[in-house]
C-alpha cells in the first residue's frame, strides 16, 4: 500500500507563515554530555596506568578506545590538572593522582580510627571523642557514643569555650602563648558553671602548667552533671587529641580512664591526624 505523506505544517508567527524547524535526527548533532567528558577522562588515566614506562597520546587512544582527537583534548586538560604529565612525548601519572591515592589512604586511616575509638568507648566505658585545632579553631571530628556511653550535650558553642573543656584545654595546652592569647582574645573565657575559670589570666596559667604528655582532666566546668579527660596528639605541626567523657555518678573513675587512654592512644599510629 501506498503511504501518504503528511502535508508539511505552516506556524504563524507576528502574520508570517514560516515551516517548522525540522528536529535532529537522533545521535546527529549533540555535544558530549559533562558525564561523557569525565567517563572518557577517567579511561584515558586507566590507560595510562597500562604503561609502566608512560604512553603516546596515540598508544592511550588505541588503549581507551577513543578519537584521537578527542584523546589530545582531554590529554591537555589533564596535563593542566596535574593529573598526568609529558615527557619525552610520553605521558606519566602526575602528582594530583598521587593526592587522590593519599586521600583513600586517609579515608581508610579514618576508618580505621573509627573501629578504635568505637573498641575504646566499650573497653573504657566512656564516650570518646576525636578532635583538632584547625585554622584557629577547635573542631571535633568524630564522637563514639552509645546507650551506656552518652557523649557530653554541646550546649555552648564547643568553638568559644575551649577555656572550659578538657578537648580545648588540651589542644590550647599544645599551642604557643602567642596563639592562645590569640585564641583567647577572640573567644573571651566566659563563666559557664561555678567550676569554670573564667579569669583569662587564670586560664592561661593553668594552660601554661600543664605537661606535654599528660591527660588534662575536667571537671563539670563546661557542663554541670559530666567530667572529661583528655589526651594530647602532637604530630608535626599538626595539634590533636582524643578525650572521654563520664557522668559526675562516676567521677571515681576519670583519672583511671585517663591513664588507660593515654597508654591505648600512645599505642596508635596517629598518620590519621595528617
Amino acid at each position: 500500500m501506498d503511504q501518504i505523506a503528511e502535508p508539511s505544517r505552516t506556524v504563524r508567527t507576528g502574520g508570517v507563515a514560516r515551516s517548522p524547524t525540522p528536529a535532529s535526527p537522533p545521535g546527529r548533532g549533540r555535544q558530549p554530555t559533562l558525564i561523557t567528558s569525565v567517563q572518557r577522562a577517567l579511561r584515558l588515566l586507566e590507560a595510562v596506568g597500562g604503561f609502566l614506562q608512560g604512553a603516546t597520546a596515540k598508544q592511550l587512544a588505541r588503549t581507551a578506545g577513543l578519537p584521537l582527537g578527542t584523546t589530545y583534548h582531554l590529554l591537555r586538560t589533564l596535563t593542566h590538572e596535574g593529573y598526568l604529565r609529558r615527557a619525552d612525548g610520553k605521558f606519566f601519572y602526575g602528582e594530583s593522582v598521587d593526592g587522590i591515592g593519599r586521600a583513600d589512604d586517609r579515608q581508610s586511616e579514618r576508618h580505621d580510627l573509627r573501629g578504635r575509638m568505637e573498641q575504646l568507648r566499650d573497653e573504657l566505658g566512656a564516650a570518646v571523642y576525636f578532635a583538632l585545632y584547625q585554622d584557629g579553631e577547635v573542631h571535633v571530628v568524630d564522637t563514639a557514643a552509645g546507650p551506656g556511653q552518652p557523649a557530653v550535650e554541646p550546649w555552648a558553642d564547643f568553638r568559644a569555650t575551649a577555656h572550659a573543656h578538657a578537648i580545648g584545654q588540651c589542644l590550647l595546652g599544645q599551642l604557643p602563648e602567642d596563639a592562645r592569647r590569640d585564641h583567647l582574645a577572640r573567644h573571651p573565657p566566659v563563666g559557664l558553671t561555678p567550676s569554670t575559670l573564667a579569669d583569662e589570666s587564670a586560664v592561661l596559667r593553668r594552660l601554661s602548667s600543664l605537661r606535654p604528655t599528660m591527660p588534662v582532666l575536667e571537671r563539670q566546668e563546661y557542663a554541670l552533671g559530666t567530667v572529661c579527660a583528655a589526651v594530647p596528639i602532637t604530630v608535626g605541626a599538626v595539634v590533636a587529641t582524643m578525650a572521654v567523657s563520664l557522668p559526675v555518678e562516676q567521677a571515681a573513675r576519670l583519672t583511671a580512664a585517663a591513664g588507660q587512654l593515654r597508654r591505648s592512644v600512645g599505642a596508635m599510629t596517629p598518620s590519621f591526624v595528617l
